[in-house]
């Protein structure tokens, strides 16, 4: 495999050079096994950004982050806040499904970084919502479980934009008690974006 694009590699890309380079990538092994690749899906201009772990079984077939189950719970907690899904910038920290869902490998983050940064560059947003400890985890450099890193704001290394952990819906499904500090999450999301600015375009 090729190694990891470097972020001068992708840097000066735009939405629809950026797009085809994900959909032509082969820099991993996971490449041999997708459907096709999940680069992500919203408003190009968000207040707000969500960034999942990786697509699953429906995301590789149907292209698109968050759908099923745990897409229709995330468009809930959205909506919650007074969000829609076309009003936020969707994407994962890996564009192709690790077969059988497991958990992403170092060197597959490693070679998906640059792309996720360059969305996050092209957004601009105010806001990323983490879901996941894999995506938090990946975001922020750091071995602490998702439940130590939820409940308060941090910085995208790098960036500059602000941070904020949750869990994922997918083990809110699995774990619904854990959806009361869900919800504290995301009122301390929205408390960094209200009064300037409804986390849609801008």
């Amino acid at each position: 495999m090729a190694p990891p694009l470097s972020k001068g590699a992708v840097a000066d890309l735009e939405w629809e050079e950026l797009e085809a380079t994900v959909a032509t990538c082969r820099l991993c092994g996971l490449c041999d096994g997708r459907k096709q690749t999940v680069f992500g899906c919203g408003a190009r201009d968000a207040d707000w950004m969500i960034v999942g772990e990786a697509p699953g079984a429906e995301e590789d077939r149907l292209g698109e982050p968050f759908v099923g189950a745990a897409g229709k719970l995330l468009d809930a907690m959205l909506r919650a806040v007074g969000l829609a899904r076309e009003q936020v910038f969707i994407a994962n920290t890996l564009k192709c499904r690790p077969p059988g869902n497991r958990d992403p490998h170092v060197d597959e983050l490693a070679a998906c970084r640059p792309y996720l940064e360059r969305q996050i560059a092209l957004v601009r947003p105010r806001l990323l919502l983490v879901v996941g400890r894999i995506a938090a985890q990946a975001l922020l450099a750091s071995d602490e479980p998702i439940g130590r890193l939820r409940g308060r704001v941090h910085e995208l290394p790098g960036l500059g934009v602000p941070l904020v952990p949750t869990y994922h819906p997918a083990y809110l499904l699995r774990s619904p008690d854990q959806k009361r500090r869900a919800w504290q999450d995301l009122l301390l999301a929205r408390s960094l974006t209200v009064g300037d600015g409804d986390g849609g375009p801008r």
